[in-house]
């Protein structure tokens, strides 16, 4: 008797669980990432470590482009604090995939092949290129075209930057692309030798040179930006957010957008030697992602 009313008891427990249609015995509780953030007041979000658009300063604290839009905007969506994870450029989809982090920016180019793994929100900013070399420019280099035509240049590129990907649809050879894990490490193959030529956005590439020293190298300064299918390329930087967090991706944009149009955006943007001219404009996510 008393085994079959222990029986009765489970199974009218089991009942009034599956009773209560938004319990969720699973994934820290449920809910979708922003309701998440929102209940905790806190989000993790990975930055690419790459100066201007996220780095520790010389206190220690993390900052950054993308760090102090982001802080602005996830304030106002009610999530009062940013837990910030600096990591390596290549491991920021894969993070976000893995669920390591809640969102991911920081130098993070819209492109319709990344478009494919993950929801980006609006840019922030649009910015080019720039090209560092050894002193006196020794190979004449002044495009990614010259570095096609001579097939002994070789590359030093951030791993798992736009960059690589630019100087392969013009024909760079990829022995001649040489990638490493930071833009401090890719300064450094330069200064010593291991490569003919460097390149990054041109803020990163100023802000990185800054902080390195420019002994032995100086950038491009007639540098042509890649033309690509025609088009010259500029890249658009923005946030991206699992390919279903697409209402969280919304309410970032639309405070984004806000700050746009309210000219805070630009204010934050300056503060890192971005200038107007940076400014995304009327492009979105959408057309972005089509290519």
């Amino acid at each position: 008797m008393k085994k079959i009313f222990t029986w009765m008891m489970v199974m009218a427990l089991a009942l009034s669980l599956t009773g209560c249609g938004n319990l969720d015995l699973g994934a820290g509780g449920g809910g979708s990432t922003l309701e998440k953030a929102k209940n905790e007041g806190v989000i993790k979000v990975g930055f690419a470590n790459e100066k201007p658009y996220a780095y520790r300063d010389e206190n220690g604290k993390v900052t950054g482009e993308a760090v102090e839009i982001s802080k602005t905007i996830f304030k106002r969506m009610g999530i009062e604090k940013v837990e910030p994870v600096l990591t390596d450029f290549s491991q920021l989809i894969p993070g976000l995939k893995a669920g390591r982090f809640d969102v991911i920016t920081a130098g993070m180019y819209i492109t319709p092949k990344r478009c494919k793994e993950v929801a980006f929100a609006d840019p922030e900013y649009q910015i080019g290129e720039g090209l560092a070399v050894k002193k006196g420019n020794p190979k004449d280099l002044h495009s990614y075209q010259d570095i096609v035509d001579n097939k002994d240049v070789t590359v030093g590129v951030m791993q798992g930057a736009i960059e690589i990907q630019y100087l392969q649809d013009l024909g760079v050879k990829d022995s001649q692309i040489k990638q490493y894990s930071d833009q401090p490490s890719v300064v450094q193959a330069l200064k010593s030798g291991r490569v003919d030529a460097i390149t990054m956005t041109g803020p990163s590439l100023r802000e990185v040179l800054a902080a390195q020293g420019t002994e032995g190298i100086e950038t491009v300064e007639d540098f042509k930006q890649p033309v690509i299918d025609g088009k010259s390329v500029v890249g658009y930087g923005a946030a991206a957010f699992k390919k279903d967090d697409t209402e969280f991706r919304d309410q970032f944009t639309k405070e984004l957008n806000k700050m746009e149009k309210s000219g805070e955006l630009l204010d934050i943007l300056k503060q890192f030697n971005f200038a107007e001219e940076n400014l995304p404009g009327d492009l979105t996510h959408e057309s972005l992602c089509k290519g």
